[in-house]
């Protein structure tokens, strides 16, 4: 086995470029998983959002038809009563669910963060191995 101070310029150099080369192959798978993560989790996002949409839908046709109620029944306010207040209901829930999905399809959350750490971490190592 020699040792390090025994290897000539070429040597190293190539080496540094296997390496190199290597460390980017792992970046990008890194990359890559984290990225699917990511897109993973605007997916949920989706989901939220269509459920919180899904929700308001309801909540407009139930206040539609306390509407219609109001107008048929005038006087009727406990039919009417319960119509709105099952809306609003379906309504907070909605709008809660929706602000929820939206929440999380922040930009800053689709960040893959571990690969953009550990990139900078390795510009670190390959200038401490250039000096």
């Amino acid at each position: 086995m020699s040792h390090s101070n025994d290897r000539s310029i070429p040597d190293l150099l190539g080496d540094l470029v296997d390496q190199t080369s290597t460390l980017v192959r792992k970046e990008v798978q890194l990359a890559r998983a984290e990225i699917g993560e990511k897109v993973t989790i605007a997916g949920a996002a989706a989901g939220a959002i269509a459920v919180g949409a899904f929700l308001l839908l309801a909540s407009l046709i139930v206040l539609l038809q306390a509407a219609v109620a109001a107008l048929v029944e005038y006087a009727g306010l406990s039919a009417t009563v319960s119509a709105l207040i099952v809306a609003v209901a379906v309504a907070l829930i909605g709008y809660i669910v929706l602000r929820g999905g939206l929440s999380r399809l922040k930009a800053s959350n689709l960040t893959p963060d571990r690969t953009v750490t550990q990139l900078s971490r390795d510009a670190g190592v390959v200038k401490e191995q250039v000096r």
